[in-house]
């Protein structure tokens, strides 16, 4: 089943490379008491991602957070060290955490999850972004196959 708005999201542990390597994040200390930004995109260093998706939401962290968003976390089906890796080549440093779903478990219990095998890629998540409010999805824009609009950084300030 695909969460909705007004859903509480799963708990589940996400990795964050920091100062001193992988360190395990929880979705209560991503999202507990907070406003978050949420989007997912389909992979790492891949062209759409790295070209749009991420630097829409990297240009708009100012308008976003003025908004009333405390926070902007990308998620993607990717390890810990490509997440870390992406991150330094994307010039992110604290504007936004990255959080590797490296098993696709927090895709697939959100009912997100995107079979890419086709392309030799495995499983995935689908390229999506959210409002969550304390662990609660407030908005969620998910695209279609192939697209690249409802989720992008100008959409969601544009509907904050």
């Amino acid at each position: 089943m695909t969460i909705k708005v007004g859903d509480k999201l799963p708990e589940a542990k996400f990795m964050t490379m920091g100062a001193d390597g992988p360190e395990p994040v929880t979705s209560g200390q991503v999202f507990g008491g907070k406003k978050v930004a949420l989007f997912a995109v389909p992979g790492a260093f891949t062209p759409t991602c790295s070209a749009r998706h991420l630097p829409s939401f990297k240009d708009n962290v100012e308008a976003i957070k003025a908004k009333g968003v405390d926070a902007i976390a990308c998620t993607s089906v990717n390890d810990v060290f490509v997440m870390g890796a992406w991150a330094k080549d994307q010039g992110v440093t604290d504007e936004m955490q990255m959080l590797a779903d490296g098993n696709g478990e927090f895709a697939k219990a959100i009912g997100l999850e995107l079979d890419a095998s086709g392309f030799g890629m495995g499983p995935r998540s689908q390229r999506y972004a959210m409002v969550v409010n304390d662990g609660v999805v407030e908005a969620l824009y998910v695209e279609e196959g192939g697209e690249f609009r409802v989720s992008s950084g100008d959409y969601v300030l544009e509907n904050l």
